[in-house]
């Protein structure tokens, strides 16, 4: 519960700053071009608000889990004050005069931005006057153009307010990305590093690679790090490897379905080094406590075999589900023994020392000039290899490893690590800016083809093809959110 919590802590904290960053692109064009925003809102607010907040005649008022303030429109009558209805049969709606509401009413004073936290956390918005969005807000739409909403404006003041939001999140993404640099620099593990080779998926091995192989080049071109083989196989689809094993050097090639094969099979851990298993803590209350093991054992052997490294023990344990064991282990150079029991998920209760414990490490240092172009290198290739892994989704086994929020979550560490959140923070602002940019309406890249339009034949189209491409929009996101959502669901219930 307490990994849960963490990771769920980490998720929202994160998707906070980048939805109110990204809103606020939009805020910021459009009172820069004067155009009114009726409300911003971080999270979603269905019926009530945590936080509504807004500045009347010089004064901040504040409402604290209060209802919604009601849209400023009421049902229009005839002559003879019959209300009138559409051709769906429902009614007329029409703007109530300001006149006619009451000093304390908030709608009162449209010119003034309401600011708001919702309560359910999964986004946000910024509502702009005069736009057609999420909001749907057909009377206002009904009503002639004023000069204050985003429908008067030309096209050229339009489209920097549709983009704003994109444009901060890749900017912010740049920033982070800048200052991780600076203040962590760039760490890992070179794979000549690796003393005891490479472990590989079983995909990779029934493809010929052995675990302890160490790969040199693929396509000729060297690679030092897991993040260049994982692109270079899986993303670019290149096929020839040469490895190192043992003292001879082989050439292998890959088939081209690889990157199909590992999605496949779900297999998450690709490639890794292997490394010692040496213990670093014991959990309270688990077999290794009962079994008096202490921080620095190093694992020698299960029931009588000589292993001593992590991948071939994790293995060995899970092999022993629920059964009591003879370990080996080595403690201050002497050689020890125990009986233990290992859990039903093939576990001793112990977190044990990393590869990066063991290995010399390679680390960059950047200056904070050097920094900022290197962040902004880095933004660029994040996106670029964004954009080559989508072609992965759009197959069978790319489509069944769609996640939703509890995929992305799982991306976070169980511990909180501030390094990696910024990281991961800059990583989905990347994400939140393409895909907001793809041409689905609803989404901010569907409001860009339709300005492109209209800039190309002169013509806007009309509110109610708006309306209409507004809500197939929806349906579009609301059905891959179902979607992603729901394999997350699927994987957690039954895998």
């Amino acid at each position: 519960m307490d990994t849960f919590l963490i990771r769920a802590l980490q998720l929202i904290l994160s998707l906070s700053i980048l939805v109110v960053l990204h809103e606020f692109g939009h805020f910021a064009f459009a009172r820069l071009f004067r155009v009114r925003v009726d409300k911003f809102y971080m999270f979603f607010n269905p019926n009530f608000s945590l936080i509504r907040a807004k500045r009347i005649n010089g004064v901040w008022q504040f409402r604290f889990f209060a209802a919604n303030v009601p849209a400023n429109e009421r049902p229009k009558q005839d002559a003879n004050g019959k209300e009138l209805l559409n051709e769906k049969g429902k009614p007329v709606m029409e703007p109530i005069p300001l006149n006619e509401l009451s000093e304390g009413d908030w709608r009162k004073y449209p010119d003034n931005t309401e600011w708001g936290i919702g309560w359910l956390p999964l986004g946000g918005y910024c509502k702009i006057a005069g736009m057609i969005d999420e909001s749907m807000d057909s009377t206002q739409l009904a009503a002639e153009p004023q000069t204050w909403e985003y429908r008067a404006k030309p096209v050229w003041q339009r489209l920097p307010i549709i983009i704003g939001g994109v444009l901060v999140n890749f900017i912010l993404a740049m920033v982070i990305y800048a200052g991780v640099l600076f203040t962590w620099g760039q760490e890992y593990l070179p794979f000549s590093q690796a003393k005891y080779g490479l472990q590989f998926s079983e995909t990779l091995q029934k493809n010929g690679l052995k675990n302890g192989d160490i790969i040199l080049t693929v396509d000729g071109k060297p690679v030092e790090q897991r993040a260049e083989l994982v692109e270079a196989l899986l993303i670019d689809g290149k096929q020839q490897l040469r490895v190192k094993r043992q003292h001879e050097e082989l050439d292998i090639t890959l088939p081209k379905d690889l990157a199909q094969s590992v999605l496949a099979a779900e297999e998450m851990n690709f490639v890794s080094v292997r490394f010692p298993f040496v213990v670093a803590e014991v959990s309270a209350g688990s077999p290794a406590e009962e079994a008096k093991l202490q921080a620095n054992d190093s694992v020698v052997g299960i029931n009588g075999s000589s292993l001593f490294l992590f991948q071939d023990i994790a293995q060995a344990l899970d092999a022993a589900k629920g059964k009591t064991i003879r370990l080996d282990y080595v403690r201050s150079g002497k050689l020890q023994h125990t009986k233990i029991a290992v859990s039903e998920n093939g576990k001793l209760g112990v977190g044990v020392k990393q590869a990066f414990d063991f290995f010399p490490t390679k680390r960059i240092t950047y200056s904070f000039v050097e920094a900022i172009p290197a962040g902004i290198n880095l933004g660029w290739e994040t996106l670029a290899s964004y954009v080559k892994q989508l072609k992965l989704v759009f197959s069978k086994e790319g489509a069944k490893q769609l996640g939703g929020f509890g995929s992305i979550g799982k991306m976070f560490p169980q511990t909180w690590d501030w390094q990696i959140f910024w990281s991961m923070t800059a990583l989905l602002s990347v994400i939140l800016a393409f895909m907001n940019f793809l041409p689905i309406p609803a989404l901010d890249g569907g409001h860009v083809i339709f300005l492109l339009y209209e800039m190309v034949t002169g013509r806007k189209p009309s509110d109610k093809f708006m309306e209409y491409a507004q809500s197939a929009g929806m349906f579009i996101l609301f059905g891959l959110l179902i979607f992603a959502n729901g394999n997350d669901i699927f994987k957690a219930l039954f895998k």
